[in-house]
């Protein structure tokens, strides 16, 4: 089948090398301009743009889907396009264009969590599973009717690094399965839709006043990137990996105790155990390793408010 994708994180590079591996013809890729990143801020290629490019595909990085742009689609003639993690919605002159339709694939039970962050969100509403829904795109935010829809757990452990690597190798293996079998689409219940909104820097920042088990959800969530930040002594403080401490009554923010196992910081409700800790511009270290080069101690006290 000829397919144009688009696509532009690491996300949409699985789903693009499945494609490639199952045979499918890709006249044309469309992924966002290259972006500043690093130290440096030098324009970086997104990961689908690296993987064309290595494959020898057709590239196209228009900063906004123009005329033009849907003109360069349109002489692929595709009879299929499969979005993920592009970035940008599609105008309706490219979803009418292929006779099998636009397939998006999207890292979450839709209708729960349409938009930009759904892994994120699900981490931190505290889901207890997720999964990959492949749906026949239309007009609106991942509101188009459901081909496919596989369900997987959301562990413990599980950060959004952890989830984005399992729903991308799952979202590629349905994409691929989506084509070949052409399931018959089902509608999207309405009532049960809940937005997942992209997620801001100033997440990141903990308040110590909530519970315990709502600040490890937002460790978790904000794992790899930006990471979960506090203060202490002024400075920014990020938390790597915790657990919840029952039992411990104290001021927010207050720790309550240290060891090399981790330290106890006191939270809205109940304590949270820091195991990972990372100083701004220094390496992850454990708690043993941080404790041994810190002046913080029982009675000290982290965040914002107390910088």
């Amino acid at each position: 089948m000829k397919v144009v994708f688009a696509g532009t994180p690491e996300f949409a590079a699985s789903s693009l090398e499945a494609l490639l591996e199952a045979g499918h013809e890709i006249p044309l890729v469309l992924t966002q301009p290259d972006r500043p990143a690093g130290r440096g801020l030098k324009p970086h290629p997104s990961a689908v743009k690296q993987l064309a490019l290595a494959r020898g595909l057709a590239l196209l990085q228009p900063a906004m889907l123009d005329p033009a742009a849907i003109a360069e689609v349109r002489a692929a003639r595709p009879d299929a396009i499969v979005v993920a993690a592009y970035g940008r919605l599609l105008p309706p002159a490219l979803l009418a264009l292929p006779p099998r339709g636009c397939l998006n694939v999207h890292a979450s039970l839709l209708p729960r969590w349409r938009g930009a962050a759904p892994i994120q969100r699900a981490l931190l509403a505290g889901d207890t599973h997720t999964g990959i829904t492949i749906m026949q795109m239309d007009a609106g935010l991942d509101t188009g009717p459901m081909l496919v829809q596989e369900t997987l757990p959301i562990l413990p452990e599980d950060t959004t690094g952890s989830l984005h690597d399992k729903l991308a190798a799952l979202g590629a293996r349905l994409i691929v399965s989506a084509l070949a079998r052409s399931p018959h689409p089902q509608p999207q219940d309405e009532a049960r839709a809940t937005h997942a909104r992209r997620i801001g820097r100033e997440e990141a920042e903990i308040d110590w006043r909530r519970p315990a088990e709502e600040i490890e959800r937002q460790v978790r969530a904000h794992e790899p990137a930006p990471g979960a930040q506090t203060r202490f002594e002024g400075n920014a403080l990020k938390i790597r990996r915790a657990l919840v401490e029952r039992g411990v009554s104290a001021s927010p923010g207050a720790v309550h105790a240290t060891g090399p196992d981790g330290i106890v910081v006191a939270c809205g409700r109940d304590g949270l155990r820091v195991m990972e800790l990372q100083r701004a511009g220094g390496r992850r270290l454990t708690a043993r390793e941080f404790l041994a080069g810190s002046r913080l101690a029982a009675g000290a006290r982290l965040g914002a408010e107390n910088a």
